[in-house]
């Protein structure tokens, strides 16, 4: 029998629109959705409404659960938080560990979280590329064997891209822009992408700063870190 896997990235994120958010933020690499990243999510959950899925899954970044948020709401399913979706943070951009909202209190703010729900895939920061890629395959991989039924994942940008061409190989083009949509089907090794980055249901598409600009303000950011740990 085939299987659907939908893969989404996130809507637009806070520090997307201020680049001033990081210098205060409590958990600077764990932006949430800004106000139009709240209104993709939601466009999002209604383009997914009558869609027969069965398991949601977002990474643990607070951005990710957000809109995880919107379309369990819609389709009235709990979240299950999964590491191997998170986000590809690697060495120099990110040189130590990203803090990020505990489980307990991400289910304070998002009842919807299954917290009987173990990942299945775990993450450790920083990794280089070859084990992020590797990490996101794994886990697309395992959860598509482990869950019956269509499977709705919510991800990241390079995550993503790893986790789609981990099923259909690794010269497809994928388009990652945020809040669009990935529609896979298929079963077993053989997978066909019948949506590339959809964002048809977005009144508002966008991309975003670069994933290299973001880069630089997160390693200014831990460089300046470590300055204060030499002191």
């Amino acid at each position: 029998m085939t299987k659907t896997i939908w893969i989404a990235r996130h809507g637009n994120r806070e520090d997307f629109v201020d680049f001033n958010w990081i210098k205060t933020a409590d958990r600077p690499f764990d932006p949430g959705l800004s106000a139009d990243g709240i209104q993709q999510a939601q466009e999002l959950a209604q383009r997914l409404a009558l869609e027969p899925i069965a398991h949601i899954f977002a990474s643990p970044f607070l951005r990710t659960v957000q809109t995880a948020h919107y379309v369990a709401e819609v389709l009235n399913l709990p979240i299950k938080i999964e590491s191997g979706a998170a986000e590809c943070l690697s060495f120099p951009f990110c040189a130590i560990k990203p803090e990020l909202l505990p489980l307990e209190m991400l289910a304070q703010r998002f009842p919807r979280i299954d917290l009987n729900y173990r990942d299945r895939v775990p993450v450790c920061y920083p990794e280089t590329l070859a084990v992020a890629k590797k990490r996101a395959g794994d886990t697309i991989k395992r959860l598509s064997k482990e869950f019956p039924g269509n499977l709705l994942i919510i991800s990241h940008g390079a995550s993503l891209v790893n986790m789609t061409r981990k099923l259909v190989g690794d010269r497809a083009k994928i388009r990652s822009s945020l809040c669009g949509l990935i529609k896979l089907v298929g079963s077993g090794e053989q997978w066909q992408m019948e949506l590339n980055g959809d964002t048809s249901h977005l009144s508002q598409a966008k991309t975003g700063v670069s994933f290299h600009s973001l880069s630089l303000i997160q390693y200014i950011y831990t460089q300046e870190i470590f300055k204060q740990f030499r002191r």
